[in-house]
This record gives C-alpha cells, sequence and structure tokens, in this order.
C-alpha cells in the first residue's frame, strides 16, 4: 500500500494479495509511519514473491543468513532491478521469523525461480531403455537428477507410451538450456510441465 499511497501522497487503502512477506503487506498504512517514510524515503517498490524468495535463497548460501520473507524484501529489490543503487548503499535486513516449514517452501521456490532447480517432462515410447537414454543425457550436461516419476497409464498417454517428470539440479538458466538442448540432442522433447 506504501506505493500507492506515495503517489497519491496519502495513506490509501488497497485490496492485499497473499504473499510470502505477510510482515510489509498492509492494507492501508498508518499515519505516523506514512509521514515517516514521505518524509525519510527516496523511493519504495514493489517485489514479488519469486523475487523475495530468491533473495532469501541467495542470503542462505553467500551470507549465511536466515531472513524473513519481509526482511529480505530489500535484497529482491536490489537483484530484480527495482532499485538501481548509486554509490554507497545499505540494505537493512529486519527479522528471523520464518517458520522452517515456510523455510522449505521458499527455499524450493526460489531455487526454481532461478531456474537452479527444474521440473521436467518426456513422452517416451514404452520400451526398455528410454529411461537411462533421458539420464545419460542429462548426465553428460552435468545436470543432476534428483528425484523420478514414471507414469504408465493416464489420460493424456497412449497406451505405447510413458511420461516421464524428472527433477533436476542445474546451476543455472544457462546450464538449465544445455540440460535441454542435451535431451533435445538425444531425440527426446522435453517440457516443463504445468
Amino acid at each position: 500500500s506504501y506505493v500507492a499511497s506515495l503517489k497519491a501522497r496519502k495513506p490509501v487503502r488497497i485490496d492485499t494479495k497473499r504473499t510470502i512477506a505477510d510482515g510489509i503487506a498492509v492494507a492501508v498504512p498508518g499515519k505516523i509511519p506514512f509521514e515517516l517514510i514521505k518524509k525519510n524515503i527516496d523511493k519504495v517498490v514493489a517485489v514479488s514473491d519469486d523475487e523475495i524468495a530468491k533473495a532469501i535463497v541467495l542470503l542462505l548460501e553467500r551470507a549465511k543468513m536466515v531472513v524473513e520473507p519481509a526482511g529480505a524484501a530489500t535484497v529482491a529489490a536490489l537483484m530484480s532491478g527495482a532499485i538501481k543503487p548509486k554509490g554507497k548503499t545499505v540494505v537493512i535486513l529486519s527479522g528471523g521469523n520464518i517458520d522452517p516449514l515456510l523455510l522449505q517452501k521458499v527455499i524450493g521456490h526460489g531455487l526454481m525461480a532461478a531456474e537452479r532447480y527444474t521440473d521436467v517432462s518426456l513422452m517416451l515410447p514404452d520400451r526398455p531403455g528410454q529411461l537411462v537414454k533421458a539420464a545419460e543425457a542429462i548426465a553428460a550436461a552435468h545436470g543432476n537428477v534428483v528425484e523420478v516419476l514414471h507414469t504408465r497409464n493416464g489420460k493424456d498417454l497412449d497406451i505405447s507410451e510413458v511420461e516421464l517428470r524428472l527433477s533436476i539440479e542445474t546451476s543455472g538458466h544457462e546450464h538449465r538450456e544445455r540440460v535441454f538442448e542435451a535431451l533435445r540432442a538425444a531425440g527426446l522433447n522435453p517440457r516443463v510441465p504445468n
């Protein structure tokens, strides 16, 4: 609500959405905080849950810090490019109030958003060697298969095919694309499932 309120130069009520950063998801700013922010803050931006999740993962990996989603929003704003720093920049990280189960979900979501963890679906002929063919292509591109779901029956499957869903660790977008290219080079047609 601060983005809309600062634009209107007065506190404005907005409809809030579900977010992992519930600590900063306010429908209408309080009068005192609004005046302090209006007077002392240059810019307020909005960031997505994906951007916050990526920031939390970065802080865990690089700074060895557990920061709650609302507290990681500042890093998310920098990482997303919503704020372009000029000169010395200070980022305030606040709060470590995050439930372990939410943290587990956020880490998975952040890795998916950064394309370091991806799901792929392959429709394969139902005959021996197809799983090995896919695994060898992924290994050749240095991807790491962490989960396999092999489905033989389903309304979208022909009687002579299977669906292979794989969860794969990669090092980022370029590596993910190399894994997909290796699968295509092996005669497979990878797609990202819904």
